[in-house]
């Protein structure tokens, strides 16, 4: 007799008696004619037995050749009566396209595990970025599920690991003997930024007037690190409205970072200054005695022809305001940061955590919620910028505490027109502060909007602000 062993309802036969199929598919091979099976109530062994003999303990029976399926007590199997070689073939073709799904299978498995462990996060083909936006409908506050487009996605080469090394301009060493120090212009945790003077930067000047960035903490890994890779993103940037880097110095006790002296120092104080109610610029009115609107037009103008040059090198600047502007002599704006600013300003940045400082009154919807800073998320800061410069350099937002503000501007509540803001302006100030970051103003159709208004010859912008 030949036996079959039979498990949890999955017969499988012993090498003497026939072919093993996969899954529940079996092909016997016919031993004699007029036969039955039967299944043991062990369930351990199907024996087989001559028609003639009954089968009392169990009545399922197979004819010797239609498909059967055999169901005693509790176990399950299909029994298929077909030839031998024919049974061999379906079997290994079955076995052969399981093992094919599942070698398919873990190799996706470990790619995708790959790719999402990948520093670079998903490519530009794909759309998994997004930001929840709260709207406030008739039946009360719902949140929208809405994309953000990958390709527009461009992150400070600052903060990302890595950063574009192509077309790199090399880094100006000045020599240690060369700088001399003034007076010191601020103090923040970085270090200290002086008035100070270069010999000989410039083949046609003697000595050139400059601001001299110091870093304290100099042994630190971390620090060097960190001030080598600004140095090199500082050289790349070159424009008229971009501060102008001149190098380092790091052949003495501290590093130094070399920029152009701007008289006039931070756009926010400028402007307070000279405010109308503000009477304490006594000592600038022979220069500025007052700003009309083609002044603050025509500054907002240079601010974002900086940051259309920005955009255009694929550099999201993420703190974008009044405060990190500088000013020179003949009313030149450049957009610069020493650093300071979240010292001198500190009321304008909000604490998450230790270390982090967020200047939640400049962001946009997205980048304090998901902390996603863009060319976009800078368009909207750049809105704000705007609303700054015709106010004078007042907080936006100055009324509300941090967290009342992340709730307007959650919410899609956004600034009032200032006092004797033209029309035209706050329109663009409003195309900036789209809640889908896709929807916002490009910077250089801002540029040329503001370009177009600042040639313009229209009394409303001649007007002298009171």
């Amino acid at each position: 007799m030949a036996n079959l062993l039979a498990k949890e309802g999955i017969v499988l036969p012993s090498a003497d008696s026939g072919e093993l199929f996969a899954s529940e598919i079996f092909s016997i091979h016919k031993a004699k004619a007029n036969s039955i099976w039967k299944v043991s109530p062990s369930h351990e062994c199907l024996t087989f037995v001559d028609k003639e003999k009954t089968c009392s303990s169990c009545p399922c029976s197979c004819p010797a050749s239609p498909a059967h399926v055999i169901d005693c007590i509790g176990a399950s199997a299909r029994l298929l009566w077909s030839d031998g070689e024919n049974g061999l073939l379906v079997s290994t073709l079955l076995t052969a396209a399981v093992v094919f799904v599942l070698v398919i299978t873990i190799v996706c498995f470990v790619q995708w595990r790959k790719y999402r462990q990948s520093p670079d996060g998903p490519n530009e083909g794909s759309s998994p970025w997004f930001f929840l936006c709260p709207e406030r409908g008739r039946n009360g506050l719902r949140i929208e599920r809405i994309p953000l487009n990958p390709s527009q996605m461009i992150f400070n080469p600052n903060y990302s690991k890595d950063s574009n090394k192509e077309s790199i301009i090399e880094i100006h060493h000045i020599a240690r003997e060369k700088i001399s120090f003034v007076q010191t212009l601020g103090e923040g945790a970085f270090g200290r930024v002086f008035l100070g003077t270069v010999d000989y930067l410039t083949p046609d000047e003697p000595t050139t007037l400059v601001a001299v960035k110091t870093l304290k903490n100099n042994e630190v890994e971390d620090i060097k690190i960190e001030f080598e890779r600004e140095a090199e993103l500082l050289a790349n940037l070159q424009h008229t409205n971009i501060i102008k880097f001149f190098g380092v110095s790091t052949d003495g006790e501290a590093l130094m970072m070399i920029f152009e002296y701007m008289e006039h120092g931070d756009l926010n104080n400028f402007l307070r200054d000279r405010a109308p109610q503000n009477d304490n610029s006594a000592i600038e009115v022979h220069k500025y005695p007052e700003l009309t609107i083609p002044d603050l037009i025509h500054i907002a103008c240079q601010i974002a022809a900086g940051m259309e040059y920005l955009a255009s090198q694929h550099f999201v600047h993420r703190d974008l305001a009044t405060r990190n502007c500088l000013v020179g002599d003949q009313l030149v704006v450049k957009i610069g940061d020493f650093g300071m600013s979240r010292d001198v300003y500190s009321t304008d940045y909000y604490r998450v955590g230790r270390h982090n400082m967020l200047p939640i009154r400049w962001m946009p919807p997205e980048s304090i919620l998901y902390r996603k800073f863009t060319t976009e998320s800078d368009i909207w800061s750049f809105g704000v910028v705007m609303w700054e410069i015709f106010t004078f350099g007042k907080q936006p937002w100055y009324e509300l505490s941090n967290h009342e503000v992340i709730q307007h501007v959650t919410t899609q509540k956004v600034l009032p027109r200032p006092h004797k803001c033209p029309e035209d302006i706050y329109l663009l100030m409003l195309a900036c502060w789209k809640t889908r970051p896709q929807e916002r103003m490009i910077m250089k159709n801002i540029y040329a909007e503001l370009q177009l208004l600042s040639s313009s010859r229209d009394t409303e912008y001649l007007e002298v602000v009171d």
